[in-house]
């Protein structure tokens, strides 16, 4: 018999029957067997860290494996290691690879070398074949084969026909959201870093925010002809947050992401031409990251997504112009993200974004620890301040600006049926 036995933990589960309470967790044979505020279990395995707490599995929406194609940046494996490490039971992996993830092979290929692993992997599949904005993608077949949206990444898709017969189309395939990275590229093109005082003064081309807010008002016009669930990935200014709470209110079927790193980090950080913080859509001013915040807060977000992208030195150490924009996020997504919004708003609506959330984007079931259901369980300290080294980095790509960082908040491990999966410090710590 495989019994695990989580002591001591603080319940962050919202509308979940635990919620806001310190009880023992029971996990039998991957199930949860029993909750209480005290249980005797003497054959079981301990874990027991003081000012842990639980929360149902978190989920990221947006991640890069570079598998097919640039696995020495990352791969399969790797990816699914970092997302384990940085406290995720399910991570959204999308299509950009070499060749792209655009058919039923693809996606079976991904499934296929998940098996086995305790961090769930969710393939998005490509909405047009190629991700050439041309031609729609095999979306049926890919739906089929186990994709759970469809997007072409961070291309955008200019025919306005062909948008509008996506969504139609994805309607009718499980209601599998359309995501859309919302970028004019004519607007955008050559850009570097955020339109604003600070550009001006380092000398580096703009990326405007209008470039954002008019592609995602066509797409917002779309979804209210033709129907179907748009999910707007990774908005980056305060007319997004906009647009997007009065579309809501409209109620069309809209929901939103935002990366981590938009939530802490402002163009600031740029002065000194450093290219770990080159990141698209890129790092605003402290009037969009406000506006940010106010919409993770107020629900028009409705997750916060790593968006790690693993480069190799070979095209992120290079001249400001030349470099590669990305960062991996993975393991200091939940950190970044509970830094910057500490003392704003609740740890529970923190843990609703990382949670239901994402899972309401997927159309999926909700997750709550409850007697009899299988464990899908993270274990975070939500107080704990701690410096980012390289240690603590799973990924084989360290393209991060959190080196030396101090942050707030941490991922201790994560609970997947059978299998627990302790950050390895803390397993050390625990042995």
């Amino acid at each position: 018999m495989n019994e695990t036995l989580l002591r001591n933990v603080k319940v962050v589960d919202p509308t979940g029957p635990h919620h806001d309470t310190t009880v023992d967790i029971l996990i039998r044979n991957g199930v949860i067997a029993k909750v209480a505020a005290r249980i005797s279990a003497k054959d079981a395995r301990a874990v027991n860290y003081e000012g842990a707490h639980a929360s149902p599995g978190w989920v990221d929406l947006r991640a890069h494996f570079r598998d097919p194609g640039e696995e020495w940046k990352a791969g399969l494996a790797n990816g699914l290691d970092a997302a384990a490490a940085g406290g995720f039971t399910a991570v959204a992996v999308l299509p950009s690879t070499k060749p792209v993830t655009d058919d039923r092979a693809g996606i079976g290929y991904l499934l296929q070398r998940a098996q086995g692993h305790p961090v769930q992997l969710l393939p998005i599949g490509a909405l047009t074949q190629g991700l050439k904005g041309e031609q729609l993608a095999e979306l049926y077949d890919q739906q089929q084969a186990g994709a759970v949206a469809f997007g072409d990444d961070q291309r955008t898709i200019r025919n306005s026909r062909l948008m509008m017969l996506a969504l139609q189309y994805s309607s009718g395939v499980g209601a599998a959201p359309v995501m859309v990275y919302p970028n004019d590229p004519d607007l955008s093109r050559g850009g570097q870093m955020h339109e604003g005082p600070m550009s001006t003064r380092v000398g580096l081309k703009g990326l405007p925010p209008v470039a954002e807010t008019l592609q995602l008002q066509r797409d917002l016009a779309l979804q209210a002809y033709a129907g179907g669930h748009l999910h707007v990935s990774t908005i980056s200014t305060a007319e997004s947050v906009a647009l997007i709470r009065e579309a809501k209110a409209r109620k069309q079927h809209i929901t939103a992401s935002v990366a981590a790193h938009n939530l802490l980090l402002d163009d600031g950080c740029l002065r000194g031409f450093e290219t770990c913080y080159k990141v698209t859509p890129p790092l605003r001013d402290l009037e969009h990251i406000e506006a940010l915040r106010d919409g993770v807060k107020d629900g028009t977000i409705d997750a916060i997504v790593s968006d790690h992208r693993p480069e190799d030195r070979e095209h992120k150490v290079l001249e400001f112009g030349q470099a590669a924009f990305g960062i991996i996020g993975l393991e200091t997504a939940f950190a970044v993200a509970n830094t910057a919004v500490k003392g704003r708003m609740s740890l529970r609506r923190l843990i609703e974004r990382f949670t239901h959330g994402p899972r309401a984007v997927l159309g999926t079931p909700l997750v709550h620890i409850v007697e009899g259901t299988t464990a899908n369980l993270t274990l975070f300290d939500p107080e704990l301040n701690w410096v980012c080294g390289e240690q603590d980095l799973v990924s084989k790509s360290h393209n991060t600006p959190f080196l030396g960082q101090r942050l707030t908040g941490r991922p201790l491990g994560i609970v997947s049926g059978t299998i627990v999966r302790m950050v390895p410090s803390f397993a050390l710590a625990n042995a």
